[in-house]
C-alpha cells in the first residue's frame, strides 16, 4: 500500500509575492484588521503595511483585481511551518506497518522478536500488516505459514 499526502498550504505559501515584488496595480486590499479596504494602488497599499510594521502580501493573484493582505508575513509563515509539523506527526500516529516474514521456516526466537516489534507498534496506535514470502517448493506446504501466523497470534 503507497499512502500520498499533499499538502496544498505548502505550494502556495512558497508563491506568494511579498511587498516590492507586487508588480499589478490596483489591488484589492485586505488591511490588518481583516476588513476590505477597496481597490487601491500598490504604492498607497505599500505605504500602509510600512506604517503598520506590516507585509504586503498577495494572497489570491489569479482573481482580478489580484487580492493583496497587510499582515506580519514572517509570523504566518512560521505558523504554516508549525502547522505542517503538526500534520506530519499526526500522520505518523495513524500509519500502516507491515512486518515481513522472508520464509515459513522462521526460527521460535526470530518470530518473538518480530512480535515484539508488532506490540510496540500496536501500542504507539499504529496498524500492522504481517506479510509471508513463499519461494519456489514452499507453495506446495501453505499450511506451515497457515500455522506461521496461528503462533503469531
Amino acid at each position: 500500500m503507497i499512502l500520498v499526502f499533499r499538502q496544498g498550504d505548502t505550494e502556495i505559501s512558497k508563491n506568494l509575492r511579498c511587498n516590492e515584488r507586487i508588480r499589478i496595480s490596483p489591488i484589492r486590499l485586505i488591511d490588518e484588521n481583516d476588513d476590505q479596504a477597496g481597490i487601491v494602488e500598490v504604492g498607497d497599499a505599500l505605504e500602509r503595511a510600512r506604517n503598520a510594521g506590516m507585509d504586503l502580501v498577495e494572497v489570491a493573484p489569479q482573481s482580478k483585481p489580484p487580492v493583496c493582505r497587510i499582515m506580519d508575513y514572517g509570523k504566518w509563515k512560521y505558523a504554516q511551518r508549525k502547522k505542517e509539523q503538526k500534520a506530519k506527526a499526526h500522520r505518523h500516529e495513524t500509519e500502516l506497518k507491515e512486518i515481513r516474514i522472508r520464509t515459513p521456516k522462521i526460527g521460535e526466537h526470530d518470530l518473538l522478536i518480530k512480535v515484539g516489534r508488532a506490540r510496540e507498534f500496536l501500542q504507539r496506535g499504529d496498524r500492522v500488516q504481517f506479510s509471508l514470502r513463499f519461494r519456489s517448493r514452499e507453495l506446495a506446504h501453505i499450511d506451515v505459514g497457515v500455522e506461521v501466523f496461528q503462533r503469531i497470534k
